[in-house]
């Protein structure tokens, strides 16, 4: 007689997802340093913002039973001693300065890597890891006492107001030799949770006059029907969400427009799918159940005629919908670490990407990024060799959200998260 096969449940399903990713950062983390690999490929340098992630990706695995609360402990521990040690310096090889970290560090020595920028941005993401191993390592030991101690000191330390280069937007970054990068975080991005930092700092707060100047960059538009405040690569809408839950607070502009922004960033998940539906560009794969353009690895840049069609593709770009730039590159984390905002349209992703993953023998979750228009001389479309520590790290803790909250339970108990989203003129819900 024939036996129909039992459907795993969208929980197991769940359950097994967030553990593959969360074990990039068991593998991917040199033991000395604490400091976690950008991508899995050996000679990789660390990226702080995979770091800060690791660090609070730890604490999920600690409730998930993945992990020991002592190993976690032990692992958090490694690094923030070594965040708080290493040399923070005006040179060319320091690990970082006023606070802030570079960008990439090599993994043995913390030494800064590749010509990188002290960057603002991913220092603000490394210390919502950093503030967050805090908030979850409570007991009353010898060992977490120094955890409290040392997340304390290390955000503490971070000097924002120097980061405005004299102005009254946080700048992207500085060089040694070079000073202040000419950009700054101006209009809806990643930034939200920078300036949110920079404002909650006891010791070098930005004023509530930079956060107006970044809302003065917003773009509020109207994109298959939806309105919402536009950003085309869906990672935007997410970064700042692994930590802070936005729902039912509002600053200045989110009340004047009668939502807040997790519910901006729902609207921009359905506008992913929407436009995934439509398909203007003709690209092989987009439907209703696969989607996610954000930033992302693509084929490479090169011109291809394509079924009569010319496609131009390209590497590393942050790709964005509906106005571009997409060139077929789908990212399966884009459209996971959407759960908590639109489960479900998401639940049903996940089961798609399950069932096509290109490259099911990968070690961590899902395949970061692929592309079925583009053709390789074995007739499939191009793959994604690397895993990325950037695209884990949301699913470890977007999932979780979804399922405990626990990271946005952890964050709410932050006075420093509290006070910057006080002085940002959040108001309702928690705050």
């Amino acid at each position: 007689m024939d036996v129909t096969p039992v459907k795993e449940s969208d929980e197991t399903l769940l359950e097994g997802l967030q553990r593959r990713s969360f074990a990039y950062f068991l593998q991917e983390t040199d033991p000395g340093t604490g400091l976690v690999a950008d991508r899995n490929r050996s000679g990789f340098p660390a990226s702080i913002a995979a770091t800060g992630m690791a660090l609070s990706a730890y604490a999920v695995g600690v409730e998930r039973g993945w992990i020991s609360r002592e190993e976690a402990c032990g692992r958090t521990l490694t690094t923030l001693r070594f965040l708080w040690g290493c040399h923070q310096g005006t040179e060319r090889n320091a690990t970082g300065y006023m606070g802030f970290f570079y960008h990439f560090l090599d993994m043995k020595t913390g030494q800064r890597a590749w010509n990188s920028e002290l960057s603002t941005v991913d220092t603000a993401l490394l210390m919502a890891g950093v503030l967050s191993s805090g908030a979850y390592f409570d007991l009353d030991c010898e060992e977490e006492q120094e955890i409290r101690a040392l997340a304390t000191a290390l955000y503490r330390r971070v000097d924002w107001r120097w980061a405005l280069d004299g102005g009254v937007l946080l700048s992207h970054g500085w060089k040694p030799g070079r000073g202040f990068l000419p950009y700054h975080w101006k209009g809806y991005d990643e930034a939200l949770i920078l300036y949110v930092l920079a404002l909650g700092s006891p010791t070098h707060c930005i004023g509530p006059e930079s956060y107006s100047a970044w809302l003065s960059g917003y773009r509020w538009k109207t994109i298959y029907g939806h309105e919402f405040v536009y950003a085309g690569p869906l990672f935007i809408h997410q970064m700042s969400h692994l930590w802070i839950d936005f729902r039912g607070i509002r600053d200045a502009f989110m009340r004047d427009k009668g939502l807040d922004y997790f519910e901006n960033s729902r609207r921009a998940t359905l506008v992913q799918r929407e436009y995934a539906i439509r398909n203007p560009r003709g690209f092989e794969g987009y439907s209703e159940n696969c989607w996610g353009v954000t930033a992302s690895d693509g084929p490479g840049k090169r011109r291809e005629t394509i079924h009569g069609i010319e496609r131009y593709f390209h590497g590393y770009m942050a790709r964005g919908v509906p106005f571009g730039p997409d060139d077929g590159t789908l990212s399966p984390y884009a459209a996971l670490s959407s759960l908590p905002f639109a489960p479900e349209i998401v639940l049903p992703v996940m089961r798609q990407f399950q069932a096509i993953d290109p490259a099911r023998d990968n070690p961590y979750g899902v395949t970061a990024s692929f592309n079925p228009t583009f053709c390789t001389t074995d007739g499939h479309g191009w793959i994604a060799e690397d895993h990325i520590g950037i695209n884990q790290g949301p699913i470890v803790m977007m999932v979780e959200n979804h399922r405990s909250g626990l990271l946005w339970r952890l964050m709410r108990k932050c006075p420093y998260v509290a006070a910057g989203l006080w002085k940002a003129g959040f108001t309702g819900g928690w705050i």
